[in-house]
């Protein structure tokens, strides 16, 4: 997990419980996977014994950092950055223990608090003047953005940064920052203001970018980011993430994210390269993040939805979800909508799959029944079966699939 660290900075954490930090843009009111590893960078720093200091940039987010990025984004108001924050907190207490009566209890903290009532020219007097703009310029977030555009507020981030630790090393003794590979020039910029402003000694400590193996940034989906909300993407959708991984990736991930011991992760993964079909360390990681991420419940629904579009005799499992635990398992399945009316009397089977374009024709419903590719909430039907109101699921749906995986859901209205 470690891509630089500072001399010094074994040997600190070594002697003593030592507080530490890392950063968490507000740019939403969630985390996603992507900046998940800096969850468990802390947690595990926590778990080894020291005290982890969670910051929320209430102030940092209203700038933006640079860092890794190829351009200037849009900056937010106080009151979306206050809503971010206090969605952030909610999450990161799922990770952390903040149980006061703990000597290494996990804390919250948000540079707004320090920095709302610093003026501009009380910080460059107090900071700016410490930092040369040969030592800002040199640092690469800084020379990778000059041929694009930085301006002077961006260029500015690394000084608050460095405040923001400079801030932490007085009023809560925290010696040590931690963040991704693309955060060391900002926290190094820290340790030096450290060191001129106060002659102290602090320390620094960087984890690789989690890139999958095809390039492409780690955290994001078909469908976009991998949030840790469950409002925005849900435990199953979460689940299948992490069993969807490519083995490459997955032999990569397992030891980063586990919390298991290395020789039964170092075991599970000769396990799979024998029998890869299997999926071993996919499950093994897609149970313990599930159920760290949002709750053993949440993770046994995710496996029991998983079983329905995959597994057999499954009408019970059906008929026991909720209509939105029913709408998340079918998330990405096409849709098609009927009237509740017809099945009054009942319908028969072909002209139900003909008249919602389930198929191009009665010709092809009928030879496809005969050959018992078709299935009613997952149960083969034969031709001659009338649809009525008992096929409903919660009231209003039917799940059509014909062959093995063309599935579709149909909403009766």
């Amino acid at each position: 997990m470690i891509h630089d660290i500072m001399p010094g900075t074994e040997e600190q954490l070594e002697k003593e419980m030592t507080a530490g930090y890392i950063g968490f843009d507000p740019t939403a009111d969630s985390l996603h996977i992507g900046g998940m590893l800096q969850i468990i960078l802390l947690r595990r720093f926590q778990l080894a014994g020291h005290k982890p200091y969670a910051l929320v940039g209430g102030a940092t987010g209203m700038i933006g950092d640079p860092s890794g990025k190829s351009a200037e984004r849009n900056l937010l108001d106080i009151e979306t950055i206050e809503r971010n924050c206090a969605g952030i907190r909610k999450q990161l207490e799922k990770f952390l223990d903040f149980d006061p009566s703990l000597p290494n209890a996990a804390e919250i903290v948000n540079n707004y608090d320090w920095l709302k009532d610093y003026t501009f020219l009380e910080f460059i007097r107090d900071v700016g003047k410490h930092i040369t703009v040969g030592y800002m310029m040199a640092k690469d977030s800084v020379q990778k953005r000059l041929e694009t555009g930085l301006s002077f507020t961006e260029f500015s981030y690394q000084l608050i940064q460095g405040f923001d630790f400079y801030h932490l090393y007085t009023h809560r003794g925290v010696k040590l920052q931690m963040g991704g590979a693309d955060q060391w020039g900002n926290i190094v910029t820290g340790t030096e203001l450290i060191r001129k402003k106060s002659g102290g000694e602090a320390f620094a400590l960087t984890s690789p970018l989690i890139t999958k193996s095809d390039g492409t940034k780690f955290g994001k989906s078909e469908s976009g980011n991998v949030w840790l909300d469950p409002e925005k993407t849900s435990p199953y959708q979460f689940y299948q993430f992490w069993l969807k991984m490519s083995d490459a990736d997955a032999e990569k991930l397992y030891p980063v994210f586990s919390f298991r011991p290395i020789e039964e992760i170092q075991a599970a993964i000769a396990t799979h390269k024998e029998a890869p079909h299997l999926r071993i360390i996919q499950q093994a990681l897609a149970e313990e993040m599930t159920t760290l991420v949002h709750s053993k419940e949440a993770f046994d629904f995710a496996q029991k939805a998983s079983t329905i579009l995959f597994g057999k005799d499954v009408l019970e499992i059906l008929r026991s979800l909720n209509e939105q635990q029913l709408l998340e398992v079918m998330e990405g399945v096409p849709t098609a909508e009927a009237s509740l009316g017809e099945l009054d009397s009942g319908i028969d089977i072909v002209d139900f799959l003909a008249t919602h374009q389930i198929f191009s024709s009665k010709g092809e419903a009928r030879k496809m029944l005969q050959q018992g590719g078709v299935s009613i909430n997952k149960e083969k039907v034969a031709l001659g079966l009338q649809l009525t109101k008992a096929h409903l699921l919660n009231e209003r749906y039917v799940l059509v699939q014909k062959g093995k995986s063309n599935y579709t859901l149909v909403k009766f209205v």
